[in-house]
């Protein structure tokens, strides 16, 4: 573990766990490790997926370390490439990561969580955006969730700081699977090895066509689509024949990721 961040890999799945007593509160130093962590993940081709998730039962994340700042910690300064915690504008992320969640997620750790592909939430975790009682503004939020959820509800969370619970939050769609206390991992574990023995080419080729098509218009969208490299590598690739044969033979397809 190095400044607040516990890391463990097997089968192609990276874990990430926040693990910063006592609530994974995130100072500088550890926003600049998580940045340098989704950046070898990227660069790693033996990692095909991540899962994020925080230490303890009672928080996933409360975002930015306010006793840091309370003792002069700059609130303009490099938090790394890809912004707080590495997830808020990352640039060239294009493989699969799965937000455990395994408790209270506000502030930049709500933030974290919308930066994930896929949420996995246990009953009694929460989600809220607290900065407006520390004069704050949620950057992140207030660019990502008014495009995930409704405008007037996105709206209420940002300006009211209220929380919502893991049943709203699936009513909204801001997450995939509920799940009992302690199986957030275990349930983000079963979806990830779904994902790691999936096609290698296709997560990055899909995560790019979302990226660059979330505010284009359908008919302009296919254009996007037609330009985009990794998506003609698929269309070109050993694997996309692999497949078909697999499906003609009944059988698993074994994909060699070209």
């Amino acid at each position: 573990m190095l400044d607040g961040v516990r890391l463990e890999q097997r089968d192609g799945i990276l874990e990430v766990t926040l693990d910063r007593p006592k609530a994974n509160a995130i100072d500088l130093k550890m926003s600049r490790r998580l940045n340098d962590v989704w950046g070898d993940f990227q660069r790693d081709a033996t990692l095909r997926v991540a899962i994020l998730t925080g230490a303890g039962e009672k928080f996933f994340c409360p975002g930015w370390d306010l006793k840091g700042a309370a003792d002069g910690e700059p609130t303009d300064s490099d938090w790394g490439v890809g912004g707080f915690g590495g997830l808020n504008y990352p640039r060239n992320l294009d493989k699969p990561i799965i937000a455990a969640v395994n408790g209270i997620a506000c502030g930049g750790g709500f933030e974290l969580v919308l930066g994930c592909d896929l949420i996995v939430m246990e009953e009694q975790a929460r989600f809220a955006l607290p900065e407006i009682k520390v004069g704050v503004v949620p950057d992140a939020a207030g660019i990502k969730l008014r495009r995930r959820i409704p405008y007037h509800i996105a709206v209420e969370m940002l300006m009211l700081g209220r929380w919502m619970d893991s049943t709203e939050a699936k009513h909204w769609g801001l997450c995939n699977y509920v799940v009992p206390k302690g199986q957030a991992v275990t349930k983000a574990r079963e979806v990830a090895k779904m994902l790691a023995d999936g096609p290698p080419l296709l997560f990055p080729a899909l995560k790019q066509l979302l990226k660059h098509t979330e505010m284009v218009a359908e008919n302009p969208a296919f254009e996007v689509h037609d330009a985009l490299a990794a998506v003609q590598k698929v269309a070109r690739s050993e694997d996309l024949l692999e497949g078909a044969r697999a499906f003609a033979e009944k059988r698993a397809p074994v994909w060699k990721g070209r």
